[in-house]
């Protein structure tokens, strides 16, 4: 049983709220994360057509026979629930009562906002991390082994006999996304959206240029978008938008494109192994989109909001991540290479001229083993983002 670092404050915000809620992407472990630290509490999947009749046909009979609340997962599968949800916690008057499980892509946020605000306490769950992995004893020895697997907890499942990841990944990625997509948006074409998401893939670590993007895919601009934002919504993409602070310099003002999942992610590039992802084209923007998921990970298990950005003026200059802490403005490199190169150094101390005294020391995250301090520049080994 894979303990996950998010449950003592899921626990800690039902002692604050009549209502937790978990969001994240599918099969990313909300269900196994909410029955674990609420094991006493009754579990209700509204994916079930049985469940959502007697839902629907008697909401106030089926609340008063959960006098100490439930576990409800997959509440987006009936909307109306949140209504209903409001007036029993605002009549009973006590904390911690519901567990709510939903995918955003469904209007689960804008559900709570307008029916529960003020009485949910909201958490997004990702899938596994580094540091979750390595408390099991079950993540890979090397770093193209850990990039390649990703973070998807089925694949950590030792019940499975699953031969290559690639077989569930295949799954995945037509039996949620897809389907996501069709029941989101009016998907005329499906091929059409699969090689959208394939053409994704290839930018990973890129600036988006969603126009480029469309004509490469034969769509609209607009279909573009709005595929774009389903994928978005549904935690397979992350688009990383730059920081807005002008050091006397012209900024690009394009998002970057990242895959929140980098074992999905290679199985879009085809990537069949770990030693193939050792010498591919794309993987110093692969080992990118691991880091950059690493750090969204470790916020949205404090319940902190994303607030990560990247920094790059019109001559090229650019930092990978950029975000403010404590009064100071934090950027960290990101190089997949596994031996120190001083020439990492003298970006990162360039950006300092440029941020002047507002810049902490900056972090250089790279594909090596050891770590250590460099001209003021704090140099990370990649294994380090799991402790």
């Amino acid at each position: 049983m894979i303990r996950r670092q998010a449950t003592p404050l899921l626990v800690q915000m039902s002692k604050g709220f009549p209502i937790v809620a978990l969001t994240g992407p599918r099969q990313s472990g909300k269900t196994t994360l909410a029955r674990q630290a609420f094991p006493d509490k009754p579990y209700f999947s509204l994916e079930d057509p049985e469940t959502r009749q007697r839902l629907a046909a008697d909401p106030r009979q089926f609340f008063a026979i959960l006098p100490g609340g439930a576990v409800l997962d997959e509440v987006q599968r009936c909307p109306e629930v949140f209504s209903y949800l409001q007036g029993v916690v605002d009549e009973r008057e006590r904390m911690g009562e519901f567990v709510i499980t939903g995918s955003q892509q469904f209007g689960l946020l804008d559900s709570i906002t307008q029916s529960l605000a003020g009485r949910v306490g909201l958490l997004q769950l990702l899938p596994l991390s580094l540091a979750e992995l390595n408390a099991t004893g079950m993540n890979a020895r090397t770093l193209e082994q850990t990039v390649w697997m990703g973070g998807y907890p089925a694949l950590f499942d030792q019940r499975r006999q699953l031969e290559q990841p690639a077989q569930w990944l295949s799954a995945y990625a037509s039996t949620y996304i897809e389907r996501d997509v069709r029941q989101v948006l009016e998907v005329s074409k499906l091929s059409l959206f699969q090689r959208f998401v394939l053409m994704c893939a290839a930018r990973t670590g890129q600036l988006l240029n969603l126009s480029a993007l469309a004509a490469d895919c034969g769509i609209s601009h607009t279909t573009a978008r709005s595929w774009m934002t389903v994928l978005e919504a549904s935690y397979v993409v992350y688009l990383l938008q730059p920081y807005h602070q002008n050091f006397g310099k012209r900024l690009v003002k394009m998002p970057k494109l990242y895959f929140l999942d980098t074992g999905l992610l290679c199985h879009l590039l085809r990537i069949d192994n770990a030693q193939t992802l050792a010498t591919h084209a794309l993987r110093g923007a692969i080992f990118e989109s691991w880091v950059v998921s690493e750090t969204l990970k470790h916020r949205f298990n404090q319940a902190l909001p994303a607030d990560i950005y990247f920094w790059r003026d019109n001559h090229g200059a650019e930092m990978d991540l950029v975000f403010e802490h404590a009064g100071k403005l934090h950027a960290v490199e990101i190089k997949s290479g596994a031996t120190f190169a001083t020439d990492w150094v003298r970006a990162c101390q360039r950006w300092q001229r440029y941020a002047g005294t507002i810049a902490a020391d900056p972090v250089l995250v790279y594909g090596g083993q050891d770590s250590y301090s460099v001209q003021g520049v704090q140099v990370r080994a990649w294994h380090t983002l799991g402790t």
